[in-house]
């Protein structure tokens, strides 16, 4: 046990990076909850996250700019929830930047989507750090408050493993029906 706190303390820190890069927000809770139980720093999560989260949409963004005609085979099965993406940021405006760092599901591709846009780059970037920063501030601290909770879940969790599998199949079902609603064709 001791080797894992140790692997997490020591090398937390790049998962995490690299997990915010495309989303990360499963990893900063960890991250939270590591750092309630001593195992890691949480202003050095929150900055961690923060970096990689705002490097990771300006990358989706810059890539979808200059590499559409690349990109676009790859998002293929995904022509709806790109034309829910495009339907949030006409409806929302800048908000929506702020918005999809709390969906999972268009997370990463509102930045895609507004890569195929005129958008500003420079206008983009600078919602988009602001927008990380209260994302890994929000996530970070709520995560550390929860710290005794999740930590208290998880050991409950262990010892009922049936009970995992049912709420990552609740959650992936809710996902996927809200997902299903917002994608569907509408009949006029």
């Amino acid at each position: 046990m001791q080797d894992i706190l140790h692997s997490l303390s020591t090398y937390g820190y790049i998962v995490l990076f690299l997990y915010s890069l495309g989303g990360g927000m499963v990893a900063l809770i960890a991250a939270g909850v590591l750092s309630y139980g001593g195992h890691m720093d949480l202003t050095t999560s929150i900055l961690v996250a923060f970096v990689s989260n705002a490097l990771g949409d300006s990358i989706l963004l810059y890539v979808s700019r200059y590499n559409k005609a690349q990109m676009m085979p790859y998002l293929k099965k995904h022509r709806r929830k790109l034309a829910l993406s495009h339907v949030l940021m006409k409806k929302y405006g800048d908000k929506i930047i702020f918005i999809q760092k709390f969906i999972y599901g268009i997370k990463t591709l509102i930045p895609i989507v507004i890569g195929f846009t005129k958008y500003p780059a420079m206008k983009f970037n600078i919602l988009n750090a602001i927008s990380a920063l209260l994302w890994s501030l929000i996530i970070g601290i709520a995560s550390y408050k929860a710290g005794e909770t999740l930590v208290k879940a998880s050991t409950y969790i262990s010892a009922h493993p049936w009970i995992a599998p049912l709420i990552i199949a609740v959650l992936l079902g809710l996902l996927w029906f809200y997902m299903k609603m917002a994608t569907r064709k509408r009949v006029k």
